[in-house]
Formats: structure tokens, sequence, C-alpha cells
């Protein structure tokens, strides 16, 4: 039974792409988190979500690591790197060492630390391209996972989220939907009941032409990977002024997510 649970990452955990009413975003953790409290007497369960969109892991590493230590949860997911991979030149056996590191930190003081692999991105634009860099990030973090004992959330093998609808416009964060399949996902590696299957299939989608597929793709070059690398070259992040959430309620979770349903 976990009472506890802390957050540690970058947009993909902050929840990026699954906006609430207030345009907060929700996200698979903070959803994630009310599966794991309806398995609490009412009242009884703490959540915290320390996740901040653009964090390289150094940066996860010293802001929220040992924030999440402080707080002693019974269970902390750690998703970072991601950032780092996608980043040009960087070497992906160097990141996982220092991933490597912070697990190994973590574990000293929490009951389960659940890490996850990153996204099969064959069907990502740009992206695509470092799907070796990714995919050998991932087989280090399942090695690290081994070797410390640690449940592993693998989105690669989670087909469903490459489904188009699974993403947000930007084609770099999850949609709602593709947020909610992944704590559906994370429940199972915990081994808790779920109300859904995240394998289920999605419903068919009417073919697209090549001229509408072409279309999509330049509005999304322009509304989106432009200001992305705009902001790489400045050296901006996107989360430059942005705070965590930090503590929430799994009640106040719920209605926000019942809001934009």
């Amino acid at each position: 039974m976990i009472g506890s649970y802390a957050a540690v990452g970058d947009s993909f955990t902050e929840g990026v792409g699954d906006p609430g009413p207030d345009g907060a975003f929700v996200g698979w953790a903070d959803r994630f988190a009310v599966l794991l409290s309806d398995r609490q007497p009412e009242g009884d369960f703490e959540y915290t979500n320390l996740a901040v969109r653009g964090k390289l892991l150094d940066q996860i590493v010293a802001d929220q690591v040992p924030q999440a230590l402080a707080l002693a949860p019974d269970l902390v997911s750690f998703c970072a790197g991601g950032n780092d991979i996608i980043r040009p030149g960087t070497d992906p056996d160097e990141v996982a060492e220092r991933f490597e590191r912070a697990v190994a930190q973590l574990t000293e003081a929490v009951g389960t630390v659940l890490v996850t692999t990153g996204f099969d991105t064959r069907g990502v634009p740009v992206l695509k391209h470092m799907r070796g860099k990714i995919a050998t990030y991932n087989g280090h973090v399942r090695a690290i996972a081994d070797r410390y004992g640690c449940p592993v959330l693998d989105l690669w093998s989670l087909k469903t989220v490459q489904d188009r609808r699974a993403w947000d416009d930007d084609r770099l964060h999850l949609s709602p939907e593709g947020h909610t399949r992944v704590a559906l996902r994370a429940g199972q590696v915990l081994g808790v009941d779920v109300p859904a299957d995240p394998d289920q299939p999605w419903p068919p989608l009417p073919h697209r032409g090549t001229l509408e597929v072409r279309r999509d793709d330049v509005h999304w070059a322009r509304e989106y990977l432009v200001p992305w690398i705009g902001r790489r070259l400045r050296g901006e992040s996107s989360g430059d002024h942005v705070t965590a959430k930090g503590a929430l309620s799994p009640d106040d979770i719920k209605m926000r997510i019942a809001s934009v349903a």
C-alpha cells in the first residue's frame, strides 16, 4: 500500500499537453496519484508533483531530488534525461551514468523508485532520427532498474501511444488521452487495479491524403518546431519561469479532470 508519492521529472511528468480548467496541467503523474489514493482511506494519501518542463537531468537532480528525499515518500517516479538525449551531441552512455547516480541516491532513502523509458519516436518528425539514441538510453535505464530493484514504466512498449491522437498538437507532449493511458500503465506496473486497459485499440481514423498530411506538417513546423529551435539557439528553456505544482489533493485533481472531460 502506497500512502505517499512524489513525482520528479520534466514536462512529461508536469503534464504538459493535458490542461486543466485553470490552464495548469494535469498529466499522467497526477492521474496516477488518483489511482493510488483510491486504494487508501480517505484523506490518508500525500502527493507532491515536483516536475518542471524543460529541465535537464542535472537540474532535476539538483533541484527536485533533494526535495523528494526530504519528503521521504513511499514512492518516487523518476523520469529524467529525455531533454538531454534529444540535444545534439549528447552521449546516451554518459547521460545514463548520471541517471544511475541519482537512482542510487533515491533508492537509499525511498521505498520504491519507479523509472521510465523513453517513447518510440518512429513516427515523430525530427525526433524519429534520434530513435537509436533513445533506444540506447532505454537499454541503460532497464539495466539500472535491474541493479537497483526499480519497477519500470516502459513507454517504448506502450504501442497505443504511437497513435497521433495520443499526442498534443506540438507532437512533443502527450494529449489528455495519452497521459491517461500512461497513468493506467503505471498502475499496472505497480499491481494496481485500473479502470481501463491502456492497450485498448483506438477507433479507426478516416484516411488522410498526402496533401493533408503535408499541410499539417507545414503548420506544425511553423507553430511549434521553429519556436522550439529558436529557444535552443537563445539558450532559453520553456521552464525558466515555471514553478512546480507542489503538494496536490487527489480530490482536487479529480474535480479538475472532471471539469474538462
